[in-house]
């Protein structure tokens, strides 16, 4: 469910030019919003929009770079990137000042480290509630039911965003209750959860060992309704952690079997346990029970998979994992290793 920057920049089009069809005979505002997407594909400009929609426009090209292709570019084509990605960024921040998208994104290619970036965001955090919650009450009284509910989503999503990646960041950094709190009041505000808030209170809550809070937090989304069953890979690999935590061997070969039988080539992504790059806009967005949403949430998940120091350097956990599954697997193991001397013979090539 993570936030798709192109149909968000359609969805704020669209609502503007609705308002612009206002005072129109319904046959005339219908024929005209039927032309919408195809002006919207092919003339953007011709759309009515402001420089703050402009600027979101911006921001979902530049994320598009930074965030889907950066991660797969060789050096060459990860310079250009980068710096058509930072331009992109700056026009945005030039047309809106408060384009806090653009401005934390930008932020997040500078700072010097994950705890700096965070302070700010923390910082920065009460400013943006602020304008949004602005921007939310410009429309308040919306003629249309529909029209209201769809403004004020727009309107908050800048601020859900800054507060998600405040909560993955503490995560990070290891300020585990912290990163509680923030994915808590992401929830709060869109039980949907569209920021996928809810992923990283299941990390925070395995670290901090707490089961009986990630039981409560699987029967608060229960309750409500509005999200997929607690089966995706974050909370797998949670309860998987606890229980390898608390030598529950059972319990761990029980959630193991889970992301096994799941998830297309789990065994693979199990094994190679790649570390991708954080979203900048906000968490990438994957299919889900897809081979990519699992090696995504491997990833994320690094910070449990890496506790302790075995003899080899790595995590305990993340150690143990790769040799079960290896030992469960072994085609899959000797797939990851030619990868691995393909990967090592381009490298010296």
């Amino acid at each position: 469910m993570a936030y798709d920057p192109q149909r968000e920049d359609y969805q704020r089009l669209g609502l503007r030019f609705a308002h612009s069809l206002d005072g129109m005979d319904t046959r005339q505002a219908t024929r005209s919003f039927a032309a919408f997407g195809r002006r919207f594909a092919q003339d953007r400009d011709s759309l009515p929009q402001s420089d703050a929609d402009r600027a979101f426009h911006l921001v979902a090209m530049a994320t598009k770079l930074i965030d889907y292709q950066l991660p797969f570019a060789d050096d060459d084509q990860a310079k250009k990137l980068i710096e058509s990605g930072h331009k992109l960024l700056d026009e945005a921040i030039a047309l809106d000042p408060q384009c806090y998208d653009a401005i934390r994104m930008k932020v997040a290619s500078e700072a010097p480290s994950f705890e700096s970036f965070l302070d700010y965001l923390n910082d920065l955090a009460d400013e943006v509630r602020t304008h949004c919650e602005e921007q939310l009450a410009e429309h308040a009284d919306d003629s249309t039911k529909e029209r209201a509910h769809l403004h004020a989503d727009l309107a908050m999503r800048p601020y859900v965003r800054w507060l998600s990646t405040q909560a993955e960041h503490a995560l990070i950094c290891g300020r585990n209750k912290e990163a509680l709190r923030l994915a808590f009041a992401c929830l709060d505000l869109d039980r949907h959860d569209v920021a996928d808030a809810r992923f990283t209170a299941a990390l925070a809550l395995a670290k901090l060992e707490d089961e009986a809070g990630l039981d409560e937090l699987e029967g608060r989304l229960k309750a409500w309704g509005t999200v997929r069953p607690a089966n995706d890979p974050w909370f797998l690999i949670a309860r998987l952690c606890l229980c390898f935590k608390s030598f529950d061997r059972l319990g761990t070969q029980h959630w193991l079997k889970e992301l096994l039988d799941t998830f297309p080539r789990a065994a693979e992504a199990l094994i190679r346990q790649i570390e991708l790059p954080v979203g900048v806009f906000a968490r990438l967005a994957t299919v889900p029970y897809s081979e990519d949403e699992l090696i995504l949430a491997i990833s994320e998940a690094t910070v449990l998979l890496q506790e302790g120091v075995d003899p080899m350097g790595r995590g305990t956990i993340s150690t143990w994992l790769s040799e079960e599954v290896s030992q469960q697997h072994p085609e899959a193991m000797l797939t990851v290793m030619a990868e691995q001397r393909n990967e090592q013979g381009r490298k010296g090539a």
